[in-house]
């Protein structure tokens, strides 16, 4: 990897370094080759490190994404749901004008009334019975899309929680490069005192 390569190179630098008469051991380095080291080390960062920091600034954006979805998946449940139920109380309307005129004209053509009213009483009861069960129907129609979008949510954020760990243990596994850094920076320390 080309970075191992510029700290061995940095490393050579500091190791072939002369020591300063009367200084107390520090050193002389080349500043202007250890500045291109630096330079050339930052160009090439593992395209992981500059892949994470995108992810983490994209983060907000993801987040937001999801929300906005979850929203017109519930939005879009809501109007389903209140045409759900507009639609049973237009049918259960119907069933009981149906039932009504049906009571009407067996009355009218003078039929046994006990029968009539019974019969329109059991329509009635049918009617009320198939709007309720409509009614829960689109209740639990909603409740179903709303859990889908906290599904969706969390899904999104536990994705959004292993990105985060993919990048702490890729700085955990580069971890050695700090140990290098700070001897590197102790050295520089005693050449500075020069």
């Amino acid at each position: 990897m080309k970075i191992e390569m510029l700290i061995d190179e940095l490393q050579e630098i500091i190791d072939e370094a002369f020591t300063l008469p009367l200084s107390g051991g520090k050193t002389v380095v080349n500043p202007e080759r250890i500045r291109e080291i630096i330079d050339d080390m930052r160009s090439n960062l593992p395209i992981e490190l500059k892949q994470a920091k995108s992810i983490a600034a994209d983060r907000t954006n993801i987040i937001n994404k999801s929300k906005s979805e979850a929203e017109t998946i519930v939005q879009e449940a809501e109007d389903r749901s209140k045409n759900m139920i507009q639609q049973a109380e237009e049918k259960a309307k119907s069933t009981i004008k149906q039932a009504e005129e049906k009571a009407n004209a067996m009355v009218m053509e003078n039929e046994i009334v006990v029968r009539a009213q019974q019969k329109a009483n059991d329509i009635l009861m049918i009617a009320d019975k198939q709007a309720s069960e409509i009614k829960g129907a689109a209740n639990a129609y909603l409740d179903g899309i709303m859990k889908k979008a906290d599904e969706e949510l969390s899904k999104n954020l536990a994705d959004l929680k292993k990105t985060r760990e993919s990048l702490r243990n890729y700085q955990l596994q580069t971890g050695k490069r700090p140990a290098a850094r700070q001897r590197r920076n102790t050295q520089d320390k005693s050449t500075d005192n020069t």
